[in-house]
């Protein structure tokens, strides 16, 4: 199978199986509405038709191929709309953001993200950096994890406690620095302070040295749809300022719920 310019790192970490089954997606999308047979797709993953059956039919269980007669031939299936579908609405979220992301960051002059909300974890999908700011390292399209970031904890603060409470128990509150929060309680305090004031914080949580401000929107049936943030040095953002870039953040965020047809559903203070 190609390596589609992945590392030996990378590949150490692939399940075979998997790997094989996103391969056959792919050969089989390139093949178009004819679809491949059981011979064919053994032929053209190097694989016995053994293992080329049992690939085809899981991924036909879970509705990514359909087999068609005669044959069966197997072609793309129909859970793939759906899911492209989903695809699609992250990604309209993320280019609807832009203009608002462009203006945060010119606005504050540091690098602006916006994050969806994955089931309570922040998913950044779009990054502008600020002129003349430091360019940090911060890899688009992965979870992070919500207690130790300024969107992730905008985004948890959309939750209740129980529900808090059930997603740390399952993600665990990792200690990256000292200024880490990795107790419970101390947590919970910290997000009624962000309900209550519309942003977040992340002074010095996931990198020593680094401060962020994040802050929820919201989506026309009010549940949060995800995060904007601004990151930078903390000796650049002297105490007295946090406050008014909490507001800038969070009026930021405010404009991408208003697009979405959403509001802020919690009373600021």
């Amino acid at each position: 199978m190609p390596n589609n310019g992945r590392t030996e790192q990378d590949n150490r970490y692939q399940v075979q199986s998997v790997a094989r089954a996103a391969s056959l997606l792919n050969v089989i999308a390139d093949e178009g509405a004819t679809g491949l047979s059981v011979t064919e797709i053994a032929l053209r993953l190097s694989v016995a038709k053994s293992t080329a059956l049992a690939l085809a039919r899981t991924l036909a269980s879970a509705g990514l191929l359909r087999g068609v007669e005669p044959g069966p031939r197997y072609v793309l299936g129909l859970n793939l709309l759906r899911l492209g579908d989903l695809v699609g609405q992250q990604t309209s979220i993320a280019e609807l953001g832009l203009p608002t992301l462009r203006d945060l960051s010119a606005t504050t002059g540091m690098t602006a993200r916006l994050a969806m909300n994955e089931a309570g974890y922040p998913v950044f999908l779009e990054r502008i950096d600020g002129e003349g700011s430091i360019r940090f390292h911060a890899p688009l399209g992965q979870r992070e994890q919500p207690h130790a970031t300024a969107a992730g904890k905008a985004i948890l603060a959309s939750l209740d406690d129980l529900a808090v409470r059930l997603l740390l128990a399952e993600a665990g509150m990792a200690r990256y620095t000292p200024k880490t929060l990795t107790d419970i309680e101390t947590l919970l305090g910290e997000l009624d302070r962000v309900r209550t004031e519309g942003y977040a914080l992340d002074d010095e949580e996931e990198a020593e040295g680094v401060f962020c401000v994040g802050s929820a929107f919201f989506d026309h049936q009010g549940a949060c749809a995800g995060a904007v943030s601004v990151t930078g040095l903390k000796v650049d953002v002297p105490l007295r300022e946090v406050r008014r870039l909490g507001i800038t953040v969070r009026e930021h965020a405010d404009r991408m719920s208003t697009m979405l047809g959403g509001t802020r559903p919690v009373p600021l203070r």
